[in-house]
């Protein structure tokens, strides 16, 4: 009998009362017996752009799950991800730069880069090893928790893709994509969350997993298969699955069979959307391609690719062809704190909506002073303010590019 449920949800009272409802119900029964036992929730945070651009996990459904926990009185929990590649290559802190850090130290768990993990090794393809983080296969209870996104590689990122970020650091990740929908595919065969808890409040269509358009779906879906959770996010896209390559292969190798689809075709959703697909560049389509895939691989992991890619003009020559998604900012943002114009304020309330911890906003926002007690720093409330009436104090670094892409259109979807 397959598990799986969806809700509605747009605010972060309406995410934290869904998680709740569904892990006191219908879902009690998986978790563990024993308070000290090692939970691990595994978060998508595939670059430094927060929840509402569509690529990352929003900090307030990690949140919702990690009240609901420790009200359970689980005390050993754990944020762990491995995040992309390139911004580990680069030294750049993205569990930091999304204040994920700051969301395990605010509730007072533990928040792990899965990188400088301990590797246990996996097989891959044609005889490779791969290490995963140990602490994805130690955990006695482990919680996937993607985003739901078009991939110009895959052609969607849900649950089974997520996995990728279990693998330790770049030596290994850059592996999987010898052969990409098979070694996924591999991964999820050694790591079995638990549960999966997917986040599409906010998704992104067109060319992700970065380069994307985001929309508001306002969804949340749980369930235990990812095999089934992923068919059933490609159907609320009005995605073909057959284009979905870890989907595809999954169906060749019967983990994804007639039962699977039986449940999709008879569940009804109350809202689908149609996802726009990942059509990606001449050039960066004609080199992903799956059978010149490897081809590319094998010059792309030669020392003199690897030094021309680290370099500021190699790295924007590969943005602007399409073969990199990722713009590597290296600025870090220095926030000394928000403040209310008081004067623009109309009280229409959505920056409380979007903060992670439930402040009581716009009134927890001083006027004159700068800085927020508790304050994560996220800048959620920020992003969606209608009437530009929260002010940041500092330097935005990084985040300036990323309001300048999506600035508006976060604004006009919140």
């Amino acid at each position: 009998m397959f598990r799986f449920d969806v809700f509605r949800a747009y605010t972060v009272k309406e995410i934290k009362a869904g998680i709740k409802e569904l892990l006191a119900g219908k879902y009690a029964d998986l978790l563990p017996q024993d308070a000290n036992a090692r939970i691990l929730i595994k978060p998508n945070l595939n670059s430094n752009m927060n929840a509402l651009t569509g690529n990352t996990t929003d900090l307030r459904l990690v949140a919702a799950v990690i009240e609901f926990l420790k009200e359970k009185g689980f005390r050993d929990i754990t944020i762990g991800e491995g995040t992309n590649s390139g911004f580990y290559r680069n030294r750049i802190s993205v569990i930091s730069r999304l204040r994920m850090d700051r969301l395990a130290a605010y509730y007072g768990i533990n928040c792990k880069d899965l990188n400088s993990s301990s590797p246990s090794y996996i097989d891959f393809e044609n005889g490779v090893k791969a290490g995963v983080a140990k602490e994805c296969l130690d955990a006695d209870f482990l919680i996937n928790m993607p985003k739901l996104k078009t991939h110009f590689e895959n052609g969607m990122s849900v649950c089974l893709k997520n996995m990728m970020g279990c693998l330790v650091g770049q030596e290994n990740k850059k592996k999987t994509h010898n052969a990409l929908a098979e070694n996924i595919l591999h991964i999820n065969d050694k790591v079995k969350p638990h549960l999966h808890i997917v986040d599409a409040i906010f998704s992104m269509e067109g060319l992700g997993p970065t380069r994307g358009i985001p929309i508001r779906t306002g969804t949340v879906f749980v369930g235990t298969d990812p095999y089934l959770v992923d068919l059933m996010c490609a159907k609320f896209a009005s995605f073909d699955y057959r284009k979905v390559r870890t989907l595809a292969v999954a169906e060749e190798k019967g983990l994804l069979n007639r039962e699977h689809f039986r449940f999709a075709e008879s569940f009804r959703f109350e809202r689908i959307f149609d996802f726009r697909p990942p059509k990606a560049g001449p050039l960066a389509a004609f080199i992903h391609s799956p059978k010149r895939q490897r081809h590319f691989l094998a010059v792309r992991n030669t020392p003199l690719f690897n030094y021309i890619c680290s370099t500021k003009a190699g790295g924007r020559l590969l943005y602007l062809t399409g073969l990199r998604q990722d713009v590597f900012i290296e600025d870090e943002m220095e926030c000394e704190g928000l403040s209310l114009d008081t004067d623009k304020c109309n009280r229409c309330g959505r920056c409380s909506w979007y903060c992670p911890l439930g402040l009581e906003l716009p009134d927890a926002l001083p006027g004159q002073e700068k800085r927020v007690n508790a304050c994560l720093y996220c800048l959620y409330c920020l992003c969606v303010c209608p009437e530009d009436a929260i002010r940041f104090h500092g330097r935005l670094g990084f985040m300036e590019e990323q309001m300048r892409q999506y600035g508006d259109i976060i604004r006009r979807m919140a």
